[in-house]
């Protein structure tokens, strides 16, 4: 089976995508070892982490993590930004450079 991810608060997914709202919600679909695209937006709403704001960013850091140390056993899927946020986007797709750059040397 494969999942195609779509991580947006307010936006809807496409058509044969997974919507979450939270990145937790990517994550454990994540460690199910199914999904194969991930796209994501940065800025989700005012719940969350200990500064109050969760964001897209924190599931690349969380894949770079589990890649980095090797506790990622699966697949690593394609990532694409939908953010609007051109800061954040910014942020985000270097955190892509360091994922594909783990990926190269698995």
């Amino acid at each position: 089976m494969s999942i195609k991810v779509w991580l947006d608060d307010t936006r809807p997914a496409p058509k044969g995508w997974v919507r979450c709202f939270w990145p937790d919600e990517v994550i454990e679909l994540l460690e199910s070892g199914e999904v194969t695209h991930l796209d994501l937006d940065h800025d989700l709403g005012d719940v969350g982490n200990s500064n109050g704001e969760r964001t897209g960013n924190d599931v690349l850091l969380w894949l770079e993590e589990k890649i980095f140390t090797k506790e990622f056993e699966y697949k690593i899927p394609s990532i694409f930004l939908h953010a609007d946020n051109a800061s954040a986007r910014q942020k985000m797709r270097a955190a892509i450079i360091a994922i594909d750059r783990l990926r190269e040397k698995i």
